[in-house]
């Protein structure tokens, strides 16, 4: 039997490699030297995509691909991927969601507390010598007993303001609507409302056209100057030249960030700042997870092939 000829957009561990090789025929893009040349003899018997969710597949691939019937993305987010292109044509798309909610609320709260407590400059202030030469490192603000804001409360915010509640936190939340079994924590649609209630605030929303830059500068100005800004979803959801500037001039604590626009390349802004602690976005940068996005991934592919329900549709 001829196996189904799928399009990777880029490279996966070779946990994932290795199986995918053995079921399908693959066509890597992204090794491609001139990709348009590529796309043009390979689209059209390509079935399916692989991608990643910082990768996706934008309308001029899936047009390059006429017999596409499915997407599967390794990652939560999918707006890297054209929708309405895949809506039209009836093409599914596939991501990995609940598989990495633990490691990325993991990951929000650990920046949160290094970030409040400067555990990286301490740090280095013990290694450095400074300590013995020096003294002491310099007072930071107590983390926990605070007010902790979430904006936006799907799973990984879930897993945010759960975890929160071990620390004594006040949680409030923004969501399309008030949450079932979110009584004890405060319901605020609003994105500056939230900020000015908050003393950190956690950004945990799925991107999409309406929330690109909704952490913008009047919600900055509402989290005020001895506000924190932990950003664990994605870079288009803060306006970056807004919060460079509050971080620069004061107007902001500090700000804790896992994504960037136009990553890896840094604004060479932030690497300049004392009051900001970067990541460079692995938030589900465990084997763990890893291993259990690729597995889902794959598992969502051969459903689709063994003609069964897809596990985790985004359009099905």
């Amino acid at each position: 039997m001829t196996q189904p000829q799928v399009l990777q957009m880029g490279a996966l561990p070779e946990w994932d490699e290795t199986p995918l090789r053995a079921a399908y025929t693959m066509h890597r893009y992204f090794e491609a030297q001139d990709k348009a040349a590529f796309l043009a003899e390979v689209g059209p018997g390509v079935r399916a995509i692989a991608t990643r969710g910082d990768l996706g597949a934008n309308a001029q691939i899936i047009a390059a691909c006429p017999a596409l019937e499915v997407i599967s993305v390794y990652g939560v987010g999918y707006d890297a991927v054209d929708i309405a292109a895949c809506k039209a044509r009836g093409i599914a798309v596939t991501n990995t969601p609940d598989v990495l909610t633990d490691d990325c609320a993991d990951l929000a709260l650990g920046m949160w507390l290094a970030l409040s407590r400067g555990i990286v400059g301490a740090e280095a202030w013990a290694r450095s010598g400074d300590w013995a030469t020096k003294g002491g490192f310099a007072l930071t603000h107590r983390a926990s007993g605070k007010r902790a804001g979430v904006l936006g409360l799907g799973r990984i915010g879930m897993g945010v303001a759960r975890r929160l509640e071990g620390f004594g936190m006040q949680i409030a939340y923004s969501a399309r609507s008030p949450r079932e079994g979110c009584e004890n924590w405060t319901y605020i649609p609003d994105a500056a409302e939230l900020a000015e209630w908050s003393d950190v605030l956690f950004v945990t929303l799925a991107a999409t056209a309406e929330t690109r830059h909704i952490v913008n500068a009047d919600v900055l100005r509402a989290l005020g100057s001895e506000g924190l800004l932990i950003n664990i979803s994605r870079a288009q959801n803060i306006d970056e030249d807004a919060l460079l500037d509050a971080l620069e001039q004061g107007r902001l604590r500090g700000a804790a960030l896992d994504v960037f626009e136009g990553e890896p390349a840094l604004d060479p802004r932030f690497t300049k700042l004392r009051n900001v602690l970067l990541q460079p976005h692995h938030a589900s940068g465990t084997y763990e997870t890893r291993r259990a996005m690729g597995q889902l991934m794959r598992d969502n592919l051969a459903a689709h092939f063994a003609g069964q329900p897809l596990l985790t549709p985004v359009i099905a």
